[in-house]
């Protein structure tokens, strides 16, 4: 997603900029060509010999070094950009940024720079928190440019509090996100994902191996294309994706209710999830002893088959998308599920093909529409989203 992209890290003078030299790091294992330019101040905390060993690049210290082959390079650089992010960013740049002060190389290139622009704050929580810093901050949010949250923890000064500058893992995320084309902007998109437990005892319950990866990088990926996303997650291991509103439930009548609590204002609708199909008939109050015991009968009933609801519910112009996991015939079942649940796609896959299924980081998807079949190669469950995604696209139905 960042190959090519040039991407330009501003450092201010504080602690934290340590943790450029990190961001630097992973942008340049996404492809991205990274350039550097540090504050006066930020060369106490930091040598430019560190990003210069990390990029292979001359890091930007002086407006006017005499150094290099001739250009502007301030606005040069600006040109150049395909984003922008200050981080560590001082009370005090944030103050020019937000009034147009340029006074060095960093303040003149940004200043100069027409690219999307993010800045991360990191200082004293009383700097932080002084209502001019945040009138300051409100200011360059106004003029377009992305603040991010500053985390809260212990403090260099040893103080406790927000202003931490963000983890450099969170901050790559926020530049992808803005760097990535914003064609689901106005849509709302709806996603289940991971498994349902359904309880027998206190103690135990019935369950499938639906890690949820499928349907969480389904949700990234439209948020991070501009959706106002959902996602109605089973009891899973991962991160809640950023810029996503998730409902958490467990069994298969919470995620059918919250299902339904949002189908009717959705465009797009993606049931990725692995909902149980069949639960206990009685929950029972207390832990199930085995003692005394040879074996224990448990008596199931059907589930609510969330799909076909969302199928004989579908609105006009609603794009409902199904997965189908297989073990045998996978397009005739597929093909079967498409219609019966009146699905305008599904995307199926088969357990017993190597890298796709549960649990795993890749996937084997064939995408199957009333006019169409198509067999997509094994790729990362990020890139499967995607190309999920641009099929919903081009449909002309989202």
């Amino acid at each position: 997603m960042l190959k090519g992209k040039t991407i330009v890290i501003g450092v201010t003078g504080s602690i934290a900029a340590y943790k450029s030299a990190m961001l630097a790091s992973l942008l340049l294992k996404q492809g991205a060509e990274v350039e550097v330019i540090m504050t006066k101040n930020a060369c106490n905390f930091l040598n430019p010999i560190t990003f210069e060993t990390l990029t292979g690049r001359k890091c930007y210290t002086d407006t006017f070094d005499r150094n290099f082959q001739f250009d502007v390079k301030h606005v040069s650089l600006a040109k150049k950009a395909d984003l922008f992010i200050v981080a560590p960013a001082s009370a005090n740049f944030i103050a020019k940024a937000a009034n147009g002060l340029a006074d060095d190389m960093l303040t003149t290139t940004f200043l100069a720079s027409k690219c999307p622009k993010l800045i991360a704050p990191a200082m004293n929580t009383a700097m932080l928190e002084n209502p001019l810093t945040q009138d300051n901050i409100k200011k360059c949010i106004h003029y377009g440019m992305e603040v991010l949250e500053s985390g809260t923890g212990r403090l260099a000064c040893g103080d406790t509090g927000k202003g931490k500058m963000p983890e450099p893992e969170l901050i790559l995320e926020y530049i992808r996100a803005a760097l990535t084309p914003k064609d689901l902007a106005g849509k709302k998109i709806l996603v289940t994902a991971g498994p349902t437990q359904e309880a027998i005892d206190p103690v135990r319950y019935i369950t499938n191996h639906s890690s949820g990866k499928m349907g969480y990088a389904l949700a990234k990926a439209a948020a991070y294309r501009g959706g106002d996303v959902t996602l109605v997650s089973g009891p899973v291991n991962l991160p809640e994706p950023l810029f996503v509103h998730t409902v958490n439930v467990k069994s298969a009548a919470q995620m059918f209710e919250a299902v339904k609590a949002h189908a009717g204002e959705s465009d797009v609708i993606i049931k990725a999830a692995a909902v149980a199909d069949f639960t206990p008939v009685s929950t029972a109050d207390q832990k199930i002893k085995k003692a005394g015991s040879e074996g224990m009968t448990v008596e199931l009933k059907r589930t609510q088959d969330i799909l076909a609801w969302l199928g004989q519910n579908k609105k006009d112009g609603q794009f409902l998308c199904g997965f189908s996991m297989e073990t045998e015939n996978l397009i005739e079942n597929s093909k079967a599920k498409l219609v019966k649940k009146n699905l305008d796609m599904v995307c199926a896959n088969s357990l017993t093909q190597a890298g796709a299924g549960f649990g795993t980081d890749t996937n084997v998807i064939t995408l199957i529409k009333k006019d169409s079949v198509e067999e997509l190669p094994l790729m990362s469950k990020e890139d499967a989203a995607n190309a999920i995604l641009n099929r919903i696209c081009s449909n002309g139905k989202q």
